[in-house]
């Protein structure tokens, strides 16, 4: 009795995994995803993973663990300011390679960091210079 109990657990606990596993991939793998951390400003929280799609005018940030599938954090392209950037120390999250820079971004009453490599930068600038030309952009 006890070794079936044992089983069924260690069974459950595979089967988390693989679909964790899962998650990651199809996240990462995603057309228009690039992996991205992202740090409130506003709350005393640390980095978390997580994956940045854009969209029309905005962009969704999904983290990598989690169950749902839908964006944690929107932040809309209208009215961002970037108000400043820098790069991300080694002790700062274990996690981080060489060459990671955080970017501070205040939108309405929310404050991030987001953290990415160069070619992730290069794409977020790139989509903040995409924006019409009537759109607000405060970009420093």
């Amino acid at each position: 009795m006890v070794i079936t109990d044992v089983l069924i657990v260690v069974g459950l606990l595979a089967a988390l995994v693989a679909l964790l596993a899962l998650r990651v991939l199809v996240l990462t793998r995603s057309r228009g995803s690039v992996l991205c951390c992202l740090r409130s400003l506003s709350k005393e929280r640390g980095w978390r993973v997580g994956v940045a799609r854009y969209a029309d005018g905005h962009l969704n940030w999904i983290p990598l663990i989690g169950l749902l599938p839908r964006p944690r954090h929107v932040i809309v392209r209208r009215g961002l300011v970037v108000s400043g950037r820098r790069k991300v120390g080694p002790g700062e999250f274990y996690g981080f390679i060489e060459g990671v820079t955080a970017i501070e971004c205040r939108s309405g009453d929310s404050a991030y960091e987001l953290a990415m490599g160069y070619r992730a930068l290069t794409g977020f600038v790139a989509w903040l210079e995409s924006a019409p030309p009537s759109a607000y952009l405060d970009v420093a």
